[in-house]
């Protein structure tokens, strides 16, 4: 496992490859800082007219469900398309689909039709996407799901769909229906700042250029719980996502590997 994980930051780490981003003007922001602290380049392109042309020039794409708008669920849908179509490998961020039916409608469309290579989530999102009559409120996870309920719903996912799927939470859940690992990293601060989510799901783009969906899922959940833990300190929110910043940009191998606090699940056996 970790000789694979290597092989991921290799790849992409310092790349200069360019991810398109379909995102929330909530994170925008974060999301393009991190993914230049990984050494690659964001575009937030979004109008429609222009989806088709930029993606079709990414090296990954990222597809954000948050703050929907008409146009940007349009661009959204032409997005995957062209990344299906290209093999361009796609990072669905369900946000907020345990709260809204028609977020739900257009995850799940996206998912059927163009087949991204990770769909992430928090509990609550995933849960959504496994059990059509799961509601929750607002677009943090709930709290009464626990990590095997998610667990059995990510796998059962997976090789429904034929992907990878992240379920992010105290510990992050990635399983691509064979294979299933838990990471444990992390700190409570992360949630205490707005779009840390929306900033994994940039994370895990940036470690798809290497095409190992299940690799660089397990990956970017590692760096950001890692950077969160080196964060953590601050003197408060403000500081910490400074911090935060600081610590993805200066993550390398050596330090998320004496870090990393990752668990192998054999979840078939249960």
């Amino acid at each position: 496992m970790i000789k694979n994980l290597k092989a991921v930051f290799d790849i992409t780490l310092n790349s200069g490859k360019l991810i398109h981003c379909i995102t929330n003007p909530i994170s925008i922001n974060q999301c393009a800082n991190g993914i230049l602290a990984l050494g690659c380049k964001p575009i937030m392109v979004e109008h429609p007219k222009e989806a088709a042309e930029v993606t079709a020039t990414a090296a990954a794409l990222l597809l954000n469900l948050g703050n929907i708008t008409d146009a940007r669920r349009k661009s959204i849908q032409i997005s995957a398309k062209t990344a299906y179509k290209n093999s361009i490998p796609t990072v669905l961020d369900a946000v907020g689909i345990a709260c809204s039916e028609f977020r739900r409608k257009l995850a799940l469309k996206i998912i059927r039709k163009y087949t991204p290579a990770v769909i992430k989530g928090n509990y609550s999102e995933i849960y959504a996407l496994y059990c059509k009559t799961y509601k929750s409120r607002g677009v943090d996870a709930d709290g009464l799901l626990n990590e095997e309920t998610v667990t059995k719903a990510a796998v059962e996912m997976a090789e429904k769909f034929s992907c990878t799927v992240l379920a992010s939470g105290k510990t992050d859940v990635v399983t691509d229906g064979r294979r299933c690992v838990y990471i444990k990293n992390g700190t409570e601060m992360l949630s205490r700042i707005t779009g840390t989510g929306c900033l994994l799901g940039a994370v895990t783009a940036v470690m798809l250029i290497g095409k190992e969906p299940f690799y660089g899922s397990a990956a970017a959940c590692g760096i950001m719980g890692i950077s969160g833990e080196i964060s953590e300190h601050s003197l408060g929110n403000g500081s910490f996502q400074v911090g935060l910043m600081d610590a993805i940009s200066n993550i390398d191998f050596e330090m998320f590997s004496e870090r990393l606090n990752m668990e192998e699940i054999k979840w078939t056996d249960r």
